[in-house]
């Protein structure tokens, strides 16, 4: 063991490390990992032992897409439920998308408002994303300096009259400014045009839905930001990737050196159009959930890497906007607490490993917002674990998750993996769904 003062030891047959699975302890000094050890290593004096047996223990995960809507539209979420309902789902770090508060954050001033409405909530880390609208490329390097991941725009309208959608001209200035300074651009790609010579048609039934946004629309809005991007030298990010048509283009400019990312998200790897029922729109997102021969291509593109990473895109709203019309209800998924036992159960069914699922869901996101001590069990992380039974089972009932509003897409649903406990810089913060006062730390990018 190290010469500092070790406090915490974690013990378990099955601990997620970057090498693999294996038996092992991790000790812990100062919020930080310290030692991976052997599964025998002597425990020091003054050490606390934990020992979880056959429960696998995992990097607490990464969400870097979350809508937490506070201040402003607070009613739809907020950072403390949010933040609770991560924690229960063993996720110990997020990052808070720019749009659906009031104010959205696209200006230092707006940043800082959120900043002090998250600081005394957070129960987990929490970190920002800026926004990239066609009136903000001046407050953009501000932002930066300011400590935001990155920037988030929108192709297509984004539903919130506070947060406009860039066009081409728009969009290449605003990349070329973020570019300047070793920005990432993370970029909801749906092409206008094609969603509006898309059918649209109001009513429950989620055929006409799925047909009002084609994978055309994701398609073509990938190609031409890959476009961009490659001009330019610059890094972007493909959010919530829904159509597997586009994966070719990604795996062809990754192939050529485009800087370019791509995250899907458990509702398009495990939910399909043919199971959503006519006015289900707890269902409801865009771009869309797709056909289940769509969702078998999403997996292969993850298998092979042409998809990086798997976040919630955590989008609530009041039961009262989920009304039956597909056409008028907010579109968006409640899935934080959920995403883990999700993807783990249809991850499992494919023959997928927790080492697959640790390496989508905590480490490429962690890389992705160059997060450098999360993600990982490894000597200099943060202390982050999740405990998970992986072999356990529950049903999913809505009035049970810590989201304010209790509309799940899962709701019924059978799911493998129950999380026993998270770890926030070695202090639990969940037992057995109890959570303890909030202690989340607000982070800055680089900090």
């Amino acid at each position: 063991m190290p010469d500092v003062e070790v406090e915490l030891v974690l013990r378990s047959r099955r601990v997620i490390t970057p090498e693999g699975t294996r038996a092992a302890t991790v000790a812990v000094a100062g919020g930080r990992v310290v030692v991976v050890g052997p599964y025998d290593a002597v425990v020091p004096a003054g050490a606390r032992l934990e020992d979880f047996g056959d429960d696998v223990v995992m990097p607490g995960l990464v969400d870097t897409h979350v809508h937490v809507n506070d201040p402003g539209r607070t009613e739809w979420e907020g950072f403390w439920t949010a933040t609770r309902a991560a924690a229960a789902g063993g996720i110990t770090t997020l990052l808070d998308m720019p749009l659906n508060s009031l104010p959205p954050t696209t200006t230092v001033g707006h940043l800082a408002v959120k900043q002090e409405v998250a600081r005394s909530k957070a129960h987990i880390d929490v970190g920002f994303w800026g926004g990239a609208i066609p009136s903000n490329v001046k407050d953009l390097r501000p932002l930066h300096d300011a400590g935001v991941f990155g920037f988030k725009c929108f192709l297509s309208p984004s539903g919130v009259e506070e947060f406009p959608e860039l066009d081409q001209e728009q969009l290449a200035r605003s990349m070329a400014e973020i570019s300047g300074f070793g920005g990432l651009l993370i970029v909801h790609a749906e092409d206008p045009h094609h969603l509006a010579a898309a059918p649209q048609r109001s009513g429950p039934r989620y055929a006409d839905f799925l047909a009002s946004r084609p994978r055309d629309a994701e398609n073509t809005a990938i190609e031409g930001l890959i476009s961009h991007a490659q001009r330019l030298g610059a890094r972007v990010h493909v959010l919530h990737l829904s159509s597997s048509d586009a994966l070719p283009l990604i795996a062809a400019a990754k192939g050529n050196g485009v800087a370019v990312t791509v995250e899907s998200c458990p509702h398009f790897l495990t939910l399909t159009a043919e199971e959503v029922p006519d006015g289900a729109t707890e269902f409801k997102c865009c771009p869309p959930i797709r056909e289940a021969a769509n969702q078998d291509a999403l997996w292969q593109g993850l298998a092979d890497g042409t998809i990086d990473c798997i976040v919630s895109d955590h989008s609530p709203c009041t039961t009262d906007l989920k009304t039956p019309d597909f056409a008028s209800a907010w579109g968006g998924i409640s899935s934080l607490q959920l995403g883990l036992p999700a993807i783990w159960t249809e991850a499992r069914r494919r023959g997928h490993t927790l080492d697959d699922v640790v390496r989508w869901m905590a480490k490429a996101p962690a890389e992705l917002a160059g997060l450098s001590t999360k993600g990982a069990i490894e000597v200099g992380r943060d202390a982050d674990f999740a405990v998970l039974a992986p072999d356990e089972t529950f049903t999913v009932d809505p009035a049970e998750l810590h989201h304010r509003n209790q509309v799940s897409a899962y709701a019924g649903k059978t799911l493998y993996g129950v999380v026993r406990s998270t770890w926030l810089r070695g202090e639990r913060i969940v037992e057995n769904g109890n959570l303890a006062a909030p202690t989340g730390r607000l982070l800055e990018r680089n900090n």
